[in-house]
């Protein structure tokens, strides 16, 4: 073990330097007469004339460059999110419910198309603060204001890594900004039930020096009521009627600086920290009676919780520009980490029967760290772009629950060995990609990737001092394709092959306590699902709407799904397994544009088909299908020139779980939004207008039936005022038109997002 890891390290602090050796060989050997014609047949338009000769640096340089830029991209879709009216005083989760076919749940349950193996990286990059259990917190805790737009990439290229999940990538691109001078925004929001809000932030470049930064804090979360019935086939009845209470402190920081050290070469370095209380109370209700209807256990258990959450990240980055144009090496090395403490305070008051000790206490600590090192060189070619990069990223996570008894009269504690646990897991991958983009003529461009990935992966569950490791390498290939098929319509076609891992929780065998009816635990024998995927799309206008319609196809080998039975009379366990073939298809349409002057349509639409593997809790495997219809529907009005008002419906629609399903349902937000002045606006936001928010789900199998209806406080007014300050800059906001489609965009940051650039490199 130990040679191995001293032969990783050797290669990962080698990498930088033989990529580049190799990269100036390949220059100086075949290095074309003249600038290479861009690969893409895409629509082009020439760009304004820039001071700076570092696209990605923001800061003002003396040699004066002129380029043309595409203005799409072949491999994902782009929207942008910064100019939605709700974004002052909304969160990521927010913004991300903007996005066609992706749906946040009121826990930060993120789905795509109606898959929850969904990825979500920031400015090209995993952070810890978005895997596993913390995501939900951390998308709660994020400022929508912060962010400049969303990538959807259905089908990841060769460039994209499988940390995190191997499925469809939701990449956020944070706000920058290349022009010189200074400016920035501050926003104050108050709403209902004590909420607000606040966030502050700007950009300084002067010279060859750049800053950019700011600060948040929120007081928010969501209050629930949920009600559960559960059936066996045996007769036996249960019910759990359950409360949560409680608003959460969010706050955080960050902040980058860059410095052009050459015209050629750029440096870069951020820092960032988000920290999240975890104060809760809460009541449940139990009632268990037989199949003659008589109870045989009836009790309530109430639950106190304090604790925090925190989240920190750090990055260093050099940009070096080569001798060619569009010629550029990028290494970027990042470092973050999230940390979870919870206290449960449990209390038992029984009415009939006496299960536990009145009295309880369970303590929860998680943690996750990412240390992710990538490489990227772009070079032009006679005809097209070579892509080539390497990546070297080490994740650890660690998790220790300890339960103990209370004696109520003196205080004494025992601790449940049954409920105590400790697992730590960690897993290295090195990767390396190659992709080739070609013009084939002026209609045909076409994209190709390749590549491999070593995984090691270490288990080790302390408390049953029980180890596990485990190696593989995974060779995954990519291919894109557009058709220009006049000046406004496009073909493209996407195939992409990936493999999703299973994370920590998924591989923990232990048996973590939820509640008394309900415990999980994962299973450390579960393989990577290997999911191939195609999809067409067709990009049109009419007129001054932009028209979008896309068909897909996905195909899951050892799906990792959800498996539920019981374990005692009472307690269902819910675990994972590996549960052969999953296929999903559809239909997904996007319509953006002005129908008026003074009426903008933001519009999506997903007809989806699934096919999904049922396990019955007697073992036996069947087939389920379902189809659902999901969409969303903006409506801006400019009422006059200093009034906005924004409708928004969204409809999420039926999903299945393995074991069952979870039913449609429908929420409505409303937006106003005035300008006060050419600096200070106002804004209203409501949320679930008519305080529709629920969410039910349903098991079915031969052995149990459960059914169970969680609704969310969710009606919820936000008034706010916002304020930019300094000069004009690039996060302007004009024309509120809210999300806008684009096919294209710039793939990711400029300084300080230390993510993908003009070239769209994901590591």
């Amino acid at each position: 073990m130990r040679t191995r890891n001293r032969r990783h390290a050797a290669l990962t602090l080698l990498a930088p330097a033989l990529l580049w050796q190799g990269a100036v060989h390949a220059q100086q050997t075949t290095a074309p007469a003249t600038p290479a014609t861009p690969a893409a047949p895409a629509k082009r338009q020439p760009a304004a004339p820039v001071t700076s000769t570092q696209p990605d640096s923001g800061i003002a340089a003396s040699v004066t460059v002129s380029a043309e830029r595409p203005t799409n991209r072949i491999d994902r879709q782009v929207y942008d999110v910064k100019s939605d009216a709700s974004s002052s005083n909304g969160s990521a989760a927010d913004a991300l419910n903007n996005v066609p076919s992706v749906n946040v749940d009121p826990d930060g349950s993120v789905t795509l198309r109606g898959s929850s193996n969904v990825q979500i990286l920031v400015d090209g990059k995993p952070s810890a603060m978005l895997q596993g259990e913390a995501r939900g917190a951390a998308l709660q805790a994020i400022p929508a204001d912060d962010i400049e737009s969303v990538e959807v990439i259905n089908n990841p290229g060769a460039q994209f890594g499988n940390e995190g999940g191997g499925g469809p990538i939701l990449n956020l691109v944070m706000r920058r900004s290349r022009k010189p001078g200074g400016f920035g925004f501050a926003n104050a929001n108050v709403g209902t039930a004590g909420r607000y809000n606040s966030s502050v932030s700007g950009t300084y470049n002067e010279g060859r020096w750049g800053f950019q930064g700011g600060m948040n804090v929120r007081h928010d979360g969501r209050d629930s009521v949920s009600d559960t019935v559960r059936d066996r086939a045996d007769g036996t009845h249960y019910t759990q009627h359950s409360t949560s209470k409680g608003l959460n402190d969010m706050g955080g920081l960050n902040g980058t600086v860059s410095y052009n050290l050459t015209d050629r070469d750029t440096l870069a370095a951020s820092v960032s920290y988000h920290r999240r209380t975890n104060d809760q109370n809460g009541r449940d209700q139990y009632l268990t009676v037989d199949d003659a209807g008589l109870p045989l256990e009836d009790y309530v258990r109430t639950t106190s919780r304090s604790g925090t959450s925190e989240n920190y990240g750090w990055g260093a980055r050099w940009d070096h520009k080569g001798t060619l144009p569009g010629e550029s090496l990028k290494t970027d090395l990042r470092v973050s980490g999230s940390t979870n403490d919870a206290t449960n305070d449990f209390a038992n008051a029984y009415t009939v029967g006496r299960g536990r000790s009145p009295l309880s206490r369970q303590d929860i600590d998680t943690g996750n760290r990412i240390v992710d090192l990538t490489g990227d060189y772009e070079r032009p070619t006679d005809s097209g772009v070579l892509k080539l990069g390497y990546k070297a990223v080490r994740t650890s996570s660690t998790s220790d629950t300890m339960y103990v008894d209370i004696d109520p009269a003196t205080q004494g504690e025992t601790i449940d060995p049954t409920r105590t646990n400790s697992f730590k897991y960690e897993e290295t991958v090195l990767a390396a990609y190659a992709s080739y983009q070609l013009r084939l003529n002026e209609r045909w461009g076409i994209l190709g990737g390749m590549r491999v990935e070593h995984t090691d992966m270490d288990i080790s569950q302390l408390t049953s001092q029980v180890h596990a490791d485990n190696s593989y390498l995974n060779w995954i290939p990519s291919a894109f394709a557009q058709y220009k098929v006049s000046d406004d319509s496009t073909l493209r076609f996407s195939y992409a092959h990936r493999i999703r891992r299973p994370n920590a929780g998924d591989l923990n065998p232990y048996v973590i306590y939820r509640d008394e009816f309900n415990v999980s635990s994962g299973n450390p024998k579960l393989k990577p699902t290997k999911t191939n995927s195609f999809e067409v799309g067709y990009e049109t206008h009419f007129g001054k709407i932009e028209a979008n319609l896309r068909g897909y196809l996905r195909k899951e080998d050892d799906a990792i799904l959800e498996r539920k039975y019981f374990i005692s009379d009472t307690v269902l366990l819910t675990t994972r397994d590996n549960l052969g073939t999953n296929r999903s298809g559809g239909l997904e349409f996007t319509l953006t544009g002005k129908l008026l002057p003074t009426l903008s349509l933001n519009t999506s639409g997903n007809l989806a088909r699934t096919e999904q593997t049922q396990v019955e809790l007697d073992g036996t495997q069947t087939k389920r299908t379902a189809s659902s219809l999901s969409g969303r529907l903006r409506l801006n009005w400019q009422a006059t020139p200093v009034d906005m008002i924004q409708t928004a419906i969204q409809a999420q629609g039926k999903q299945l779980t393995g074991q069952g399903y979870r039913e449609p349902n429908t929420t409505v937000n409303l937006t106003y939004r005035r300008s006060l002045t050419s600096k200070l606006a106002l804004s209203v936001n409501v949320t679930d207008l008519f305080d529709r928010n629920k969410f039910e789900t349903i098991t079915d199998t031969a052995l149990v039936q459960e059914h169970t209806v969680r609704r969310f406080d969710g009606r919820v007014v936000y008034v706010g005022l916002s304020y930019r300050f300094g000069g004009v800059g690039s996060g302007d906001r004009q024309g509120e038109d809210g999300p806008r489609f684009r096919p294209g965009g710039p793939g990711g940051p400029g300084p300080g997002g230390f993510g993908p650039g003009p070239g769209g490199f994901g590591g």
